[in-house]
């Protein structure tokens, strides 16, 4: 019987292997963090012009069943950051583990989650532009730009507590998918393994600061700079999404989404099953 180890790692060697991860995330070039980041931003904004497309025009279908089918189609985005190697900052929250073991500082670890955070905003909003120019909020006779703006608008009425408390569920599952990924020995193990988990989040409504990092832009764009045609195909007056813009993104959503993904990915999954990995 083959040793279980050839088929995947056990929880110690993910861990190993996590830290491992994390250090060489953490030593790289700051240019090359900001360029992965970039990648990586873009990858998980497309995702969401994928959840975007599931959700718009749903007719009669149940909302739990939309959500699932919108959450399967997001993790299309994780993993793809994942098997590429471009650097996500939710995931990124977990080079704490390499700071904890003694192999990175915290000056550079800081200065990873940063520079891969600002990649990431920069990836998002490369999207952003791709998207409109694209034309793509009129379709379906602009019902695709209206999804954008109720979901975008939606992100940005969360009290403050509720917006990080959905930060730190978020990252738990993003990171609970990037640590099992890192058992698998194959492709498919690591992607097969990452999709329940992303799917799980986004369908459940939990916070991402970097898909946020699409979404609400795009819903700035849309609510205030869409053509007269797109609203009248609508048939509603554009004041009702006036609220969305860069005050409301940023201290209402991105700034206690961060914080709470800072939470949930560093200390909830890095340290706590790095402990529990360690403890003997």
């Amino acid at each position: 019987m083959k040793d279980a180890t050839t088929v995947a790692l056990n929880p110690t060697e993910m861990t190993n292997l996590a830290e491992n991860v994390a250090a060489y995330k953490a030593q790289k070039k700051p240019f090359l963090s900001f360029a992965s980041g970039i990648s990586a931003g873009a990858c998980i904004a497309l995702a969401f012009v994928f959840y975007t497309t599931t959700q718009t025009g749903l007719g009669n279908v149940s909302w739990g069943l939309a959500k699932l089918v919108g959450g399967l189609v997001f993790s299309l985005g994780v993993i793809m950051v994942v098997i590429l190697g471009t650097e996500l900052f939710t995931s990124s929250t977990l080079t704490i583990t390499a700071k904890v073991s003694g192999t990175i500082t915290t000056t550079q670890m800081l200065r990873n989650w940063v520079v891969v955070y600002l990649g990431n905003f920069v990836g998002s909003l490369i999207i952003v532009a791709l998207i409109w120019f694209a034309g793509q909020t009129m379709v379906a006779d602009g019902q695709w730009g209206l999804t954008i703006l109720k979901t975008a608008q939606h992100k940005i009425h969360h009290t403050w507590l509720e917006a990080f408390s959905l930060g730190i569920l978020c990252n738990i599952m993003v990171c609970v998918a990037v640590w099992l990924a890192y058992s698998g020995r194959t492709v498919t193990d690591k992607a097969f393994i990452m999709i329940l988990p992303i799917g799980m989040f986004v369908a459940s409504g939990f916070e991402h600061c970097v898909a946020n990092m699409f979404m609400i832009p795009m819903g700035i764009m849309t609510a205030h700079y869409s053509s007269p045609e797109f609203w009248q195909h609508l048939g509603i007056d554009p004041s009702l999404y006036a609220d969305l813009d860069v005050y409301h993104f940023i201290v209402k959503n991105l700034i206690p989404v961060t914080l709470g993904n800072i939470v949930g990915g560093a200390v909830c999954i890095g340290l706590f099953h790095r402990f529990l990995a360690k403890a003997h």
